[in-house]
């Protein structure tokens, strides 16, 4: 997309939310669009960048992740553009993209656990388990037309005897999908991943970053960043915009905002730009501990979907974000990251699945009433972790139901109920984790993304009559593409900047996967399977 250039040495840009995607939009007009650093702010309400590619905490009180997302060589096409640009913090000769395909020809994931039962017994998953009824139906909805999608959930489509199969267990797990999402959007998915259906079983495709995706994928970005220039202001709510009330059209004069408890007002020049992370799907999140569930938090709380929801608000061309934040049961999950000081729990695991850390992908527990799944990744997954520590992840998608094990839902759990209840259903003995730190997180809106839309639910990232300004997030309308992934958010960063800058580059073409002849004969031979 190319629209009327600007100057590049006197735009002046703010980014409002540092998310990847403004960070990821930020690069693109300092490396593609020749903009200086200097002329390019990014306003973040928390103290940290990088939004939902979190990692912290340390050894002693344990780590601490939101969540890990999947990335691919066959797709992600966007994310290695700009990576391939940013060096490395361990080798500055080399680029972030680099190290990753360089460690993961080293560690080339094979998983032989991925769904145990509730005898802890690994599953056959070298059959998708479909019926002929099944096939048909994954068919139709594989080749319906979004407008006859429209606003339906998956289970419109599907029926309950699929949600059985061992397919749908692994792709739910894979993708955090639920039968109540949008079916849109898993259409979309076995468009974007079909090279994936071919292999799901094994999540051969899969690529993991070195250590955790914050000091992986933010901290190089964000080293780059500040070494061109680009100002932080963290700590900085931007509460609304005022706009030019001449012309008709809508045009961003200034924004005011709460910076360390003071309010500002920032002026926006003419010819400048203003970039809007509109949503968040780890808004809202909380942490409990070892003794105590985390709390549970919504909107109300952190005011993170306000400035949408304002902007939005008898202005349609904006979106509805009710659409996305209104239905908390539906759109939220809780995850734990595990801290131990020993090798037991890894050295088991490892027996039992024949997979060593990092290999192995998601175990998922499919018969656990919380769906329960972990990951141990490659070690050390933070940088600074001591080589005597271990550290995994997991998650749930039913916190809400009472656990097999602990006698109430995940969401009321600590994190020494959570390791009760996962020693449980691999018949451990809680002394292998008796020195474990398991840190609880509740997301209220982590699938919010997912839920049923229709046409015009979500905005343009450009919406029409906007002079100067653009949206950048998981909740507006590109096509194609597929939203939960950091891909959605680069390439809505890439190709909003190619437009409002008027770069002469194409944005990073999608590989159409679905297009090929090989894998599509691939995945009808594993649907048969």
């Amino acid at each position: 997309m190319s629209g009327k250039a600007v100057n590049a040495a006197t735009v002046k840009a703010h980014f409002v939310g540092g998310g990847i995607g403004s960070l990821a939009a930020a690069a693109f007009m300092i490396r593609d669009g020749k903009v200086p650093g200097d002329n390019i702010s990014i306003y973040e309400a928390m103290s940290v960048l990088g939004g939902a590619l979190d990692g912290a905490g340390n050894a002693i009180d344990g780590y601490r992740l939101r969540g890990g997302r999947m990335l691919t060589s066959d797709n992600y096409e966007c994310v290695w553009d700009l990576f391939k640009t940013i060096p490395s913090l361990e080798n500055p000769h080399v680029s972030v993209f680099d190290e990753t395909m360089a460690f993961n020809k080293q560690h080339v994931p094979h998983a032989q656990a991925r769904l145990v039962d509730r005898n802890c017994h690994k599953t056959d998953v070298t059959t998708m388990g479909f019926s002929m009824a099944d096939r048909l139906e994954l068919v139709k909805i594989t080749e319906a037309g979004e407008k006859e999608l429209g606003s339906d959930r998956i289970s419109d489509w599907l029926s309950p005897p699929f949600f059985s199969t061992n397919f749908w267990f692994m792709w739910q797990t894979t993708f955090a999908f639920q039968p109540w999402h949008s079916a849109v959007e898993f259409k979309r998915y076995l468009h974007r991943f079909m090279l994936e259906f071919t292999r799901i079983e094994t999540l051969a495709g899969v690529k993991r970053t070195k250590y955790n995706q914050y000091d992986s994928l933010v901290r190089p970005l964000l080293t780059w960043l500040e070494a061109k220039g680009v100002h932080f202001i963290k700590d900085c709510t931007v509460t609304d915009f005022a706009l030019d009330p001449e012309g008709g059209a809508f045009l961003v004069k200034s924004f005011d905002c709460i910076r360390n408890g003071k309010a500002e007002n920032v002026p926006v020049a003419a010819g400048d730009l203003v970039f809007f992370q509109n949503g968040s799907m780890v808004d809202a999140s909380s942490f409990g501990t070892m003794s105590s569930p985390p709390k549970a938090l919504t909107k109300a709380d952190s005011g993170g979907w306000r400035l949408w929801e304002k902007l939005a608000e008898d202005r349609p061309e904006f979106g509805k974000p009710a659409v996305f934040n209104s239905h908390i049961p539906e759109s939220y999950w809780h995850s734990f990251t595990v801290t131990l000081k020993d090798a037991a729990f890894f050295d088991y695991m490892a027996t039992f699945s024949g997979n060593k850390a990092g290999i192995g992908g998601l175990v998922t527990l499919f018969e656990s009433n919380w769906l329960m799944s972990i990951v141990l990744y490659h070690q050390p997954h933070f940088p600074d972790q001591p080589a005597e520590v271990q550290v995994f992840w997991g998650y749930a998608l039913h916190p809400d139901r009472i656990g097999n094990f602990v006698a109430k839902p995940m969401s009321q759990c600590s994190g020494k109920e959570i390791l009760a209840e996962l020693c449980g259903h691999l018949n451990l003995d809680a002394s292998m984790v008796e020195s474990a730190i398991c840190i609880p997180c509740r997301m209220p809106y982590i699938t919010s993304m997912f839920m049923p839309r229709a046409s015009g639910d979500r905005p343009y990232p450009i919406p029409a009559n906007t002079k100067n300004f653009a949206m950048i997030s998981q909740f507006v309308e590109i096509p194609v593409d597929v939203v939960f992934t950091v891909e959605y958010s680069v390439r809505v960063a890439q190709t909003v900047v190619y437009q409002l800058l008027g770069i002469d580059r194409q944005v990073t073409p999608i590989t159409a996967n679905d297009k090929s002849i090989k894998v599509k004969i691939n995945s009808v031979i594993k649907a048969f399977a």
